[in-house]
Formats: structure tokens, sequence, C-alpha cells
């Protein structure tokens, strides 16, 4: 059986990475070798950066809670706990958003949150 080069294989595995590593500087967008190492950092980079997107949502979330619930004259964890005891079940991504353009629905929210504290 003839002998078949792996040369073709061996140039689209190249090309592919040499392709993601486009825009990179110098010869991180031209060496196979360098770019090989760049694109795998970056990917791996990549992912960890989507996790680490939705921690970083979440912080913005509660200190804009928190700013709210202050201004109505409760701390977040107090509003928080209020609104658990009130059965309220509500995502800190919606009570942002109401912080931040319903605020007369969220002082109501703030005003039961104290009153089931008490």
């Amino acid at each position: 059986m003839a002998r078949i080069k792996g040369g073709l294989n061996a140039r689209k595995k190249h090309n592919r990475v040499l392709k993601l590593a486009k825009g990179y500087r110098g010869a991180r967008s031209k060496q196979y070798r360098v770019a090989k190492q760049s694109v795998m950092r970056a990917l791996a980079s990549s992912y960890a950066g989507r996790k680490e997107r939705k921690r970083q949502f979440r912080r913005l979330w509660i200190a804009r809670i928190n700013a709210a619930a202050r201004m109505n004259g409760v701390s977040y964890s107090q509003f928080m706990h209020g609104l658990k005891l009130a059965g309220v079940d509500m995502n800190r991504k919606m009570l942002a958003e109401m912080a931040v353009n319903d605020a007369q629905g969220f002082a109501t929210l703030a005003e039961l949150a104290k009153s089931k504290l008490n």
C-alpha cells in the first residue's frame, strides 16, 4: 500500500490555529508554535472570562440594590431577609432593574421588607 504523507492535514491544522491568532502581535500571529500557545491560553482565558462575567454582574446588581435599599432606610441584607420573610421571590437582576428604573416600585418593596422585619 502506498504511503500517504501528512502534509495536507498538518497544513490545515496550522492554518486553523493561525486563523484564530489573527490580529495578535508579531510572531504570535505568524509562527505556528508561538501562535498555538497564545491561542490555547486565549481560549482558556475566554472560558474563565465567561464564568467571571456572571460573578461581576451579580456584584453589580447587589451594589445597585444596596444603594437603593439604603436610600429607603434599610441595608441590603435586611432588605433581602425582609423580602424572603414576605414571600417575595424576585431575583437580584430584576431587583436591580427596579432600583434603577422604577424607584417607586422598589420603595414599595422596601416598605414591605421593613414591615416584615418588625
